[in-house]
């Protein structure tokens, strides 16, 4: 069968499937009713919130009727089975004596507890150097008016510690936790307000408050605040503050930090919304997507934190997604559909692969696509390094065409530590990129990094293959899984500072070492995460990033990609 054939073959069955799959969703949706009404269930330590979300929406919404309960956390999985019902709770959410019930839930807040102290406090250099661990906190805390700042940084015996408290049960809860010790040996001035606990701290230079970081929002404290700063905490107790722990410069940076994992989990709970599954009504998506645009706001009145904006936008997307589930009558029907449906896409696909196999025997690439795999040391020997490539140390190539352009893409050394990539966002055709610029981000189911350019130019061409197949940069990132075709401005002058070859090879072992020395920064040896990108004989596994959480992807950007501009 010719290529043009097969071609016809398969747009004609693609047709076909759009127009059964299009009569199913007719018939599904004949079936969906809507209802302005609702119950919302809420535990009381957010009774306050909702009930304000709710009046808020209401007011807005006049022909929308919400109805808000408030229950104990045992009663939420009953309740949750009911029809046309939310649930809001602040904490962990269990599903309690209910197995059988797995419900959706999503973060819309966070109740986040920060400890403070005056910005004049005299060894406040030195507090943000080394932190205070959390064995001299619960000394502090437990001993207010006896240890002093100069006793725990200089040896000198001046600059007496006060304590000043927040009076709410999830703080002292918290606090506790955190440190280890009763609550009842909690010690310090409790406060009535968020207010009134800044305006202590402000009047004393040598004293820590704790507080909640909506209360910091309210009154408007900020990075560029001259009055109150976070209180670093030395969580590996190692007397300084590490990278990883660099997260207290202003309450932003914390809650944007929080949210990655590198805050203590005793100082902060997320609030979610609970549902017995995904919601679709229009009315409940409508509610739960105003909470998570407009409705954030809300928060900082109570003392939460809203979540950061890229954080909403990606709930809201995922709340976009439609969810269709048929009625019975319609069921018989798109199975019907269904099975013709599959007996045709493997015909398809049985076709595609001969296609592929055809083309991958007649094409003449830059270099062969040699297979995957996880069995091998991710050492310099088992990375890619064609001949005739200019490379950059952003880990990215160059390589100019017959007609004048140059392909950029990412190197195989990149791509082998992020594993299987699932996205890619890419910049638009005709825009101009200088070298050193960000061009790209590639994506691991939410986690990303971004990339720089190895040269200057104007982008002629993007590889559209990415958008549908992104991991087309893990399997042939030197032909298939190129990014753009550039018009270069700078070529001459720009490749000096290029590697290739000999020279190419010898920074890569360099870089692997580098690569180590970051992964024994970011884990204690004795840690679970250190066997997540180690084999058993202490080397390095190929896609080590792939199981580690956004945190340490984050780490990778910072301390080893852009170090390396």
């Amino acid at each position: 069968m010719s290529m043009k054939k097969e071609i016809f073959l398969i747009t004609g069955w693609l047709l076909l499937c759009c127009f059964l799959l299009n009569c199913t969703g007719e018939k599904a949706r004949d079936n969906l009713t809507s209802n302005n009404s609702f119950v919302v269930f809420c535990t009381p330590d957010i009774s306050n919130l909702t009930t304000m979300w709710v009046n808020e929406f209401c007011r807005l919404n006049p022909d929308i009727k919400i109805q808000v309960v408030d229950v104990n956390e045992s009663s939420i999985v009953k309740n949750l089975t009911e029809d046309k019902s939310l649930g809001f709770i602040s904490g962990d959410f269990e599903t309690g004596t209910n197995e059988n019930l797995t419900p959706w839930k999503e973060v819309i807040g966070r109740d986040i507890i920060v400890p403070v102290i005056n910005s004049d406090n005299p060894y406040l250099d030195e507090i943000f150097k080394k932190g205070i661990t959390k064995e001299e906190l619960a000394s502090i805390f437990q001993h207010p008016g006896i240890q002093n700042w100069g006793t725990l940084f200089s040896n000198r015996n001046n600059g007496t510690i006060s304590v000043y408290i927040l009076d709410n049960a999830t703080i002292k809860s918290g606090i506790a936790d955190l440190l280890d010790i009763n609550q009842s040996s909690i010690k310090g001035k409790e406060v009535k307000s968020g207010e009134e606990l800044i305006s202590s701290v402000q009047r004393d230079i040598y004293s820590i408050g704790i507080c909640k970081i909506g209360n910091l929002t309210d009154a408007g404290i900020d990075a560029k605040s001259e009055t109150i700063k976070l209180l670093p905490i030395d969580r590996n107790s190692n007397g300084k503050i590490d990278y990883l722990e660099k997260i207290y410069d202003d309450p932003n940076m914390l809650s944007r930090s929080v949210w990655i994992g590198k805050y203590p989990k005793a100082l902060f709970k997320n609030i979610y919304t609970v549902s017995p599954s995904k919601p679709t009504g229009k009315t409940e998506v409508a509610f739960l997507k105003w909470i998570l645009s407009d409705g954030q706001k809300f928060l900082n009145t109570y003392g939460y934190s809203d979540l950061l904006s890229n954080e909403r936008q990606g709930k809201i997307a995922l709340l976009n997604e439609p969810e269709t589930t048929l009625t019975d009558s319609g069921y018989s029907y798109a199975i019907s559909k269904g099975v013709l449906i599959i007996a045709g896409s493997l015909l398809i696909c049985a076709l595609i692969v001969l296609s592929l196999y055809r083309h991958k025997i007649k094409s003449n690439t830059l270099i062969e696509d040699r297979p995957s795999t996880n069995d091998h040391i991710l050492d310099e020997n088992f990375v890619e390094m064609p001949l005739g490539l200019y490379y950059d140390k952003t880990h990215t190539w160059a390589f100019m065409e017959k007609d004048g352009t140059v392909k950029i893409g990412i190197d195989d050394f990149l791509q082998h530590i992020t594993g299987p990539l699932t996205r890619v966002k890419m910049r638009n055709t005709n825009e101009k990129i200088k070298k050193g610029s960000q061009i790209l981000s590639i994506i691991q189911n939410g986690k990303q990094l971004n990339i720089y350019s190895p040269v200057s130019g104007t982008i002629k061409e993007q590889n559209e293959s990415l958008s549908k197949n992104s991991s087309l940069i893990n399997s042939s990132p030197y032909s298939d899984g190129w990014v753009y075709r550039i018009e270069p401005s700078k070529w001459l002058s720009e490749i000096q500072f290029l590697l290739m070859g000999g020279k190419y090879e010898k920074w890569i072992k360099n870089e692997f070492s580098r690569l180590k020395e970051f992964f024994a920064g970011t884990f204690n040896p004795s840690t679970e995460g250190l066997t997540n990108v180690l084999q058993d004989g202490g080397e390095l596994k190929d896609g080590i990033l792939a199981d580690l959480g956004p945190e340490v992807w984050e780490d990778f950007q910072t301390y080893f990609l852009d170090q390396s501009m």
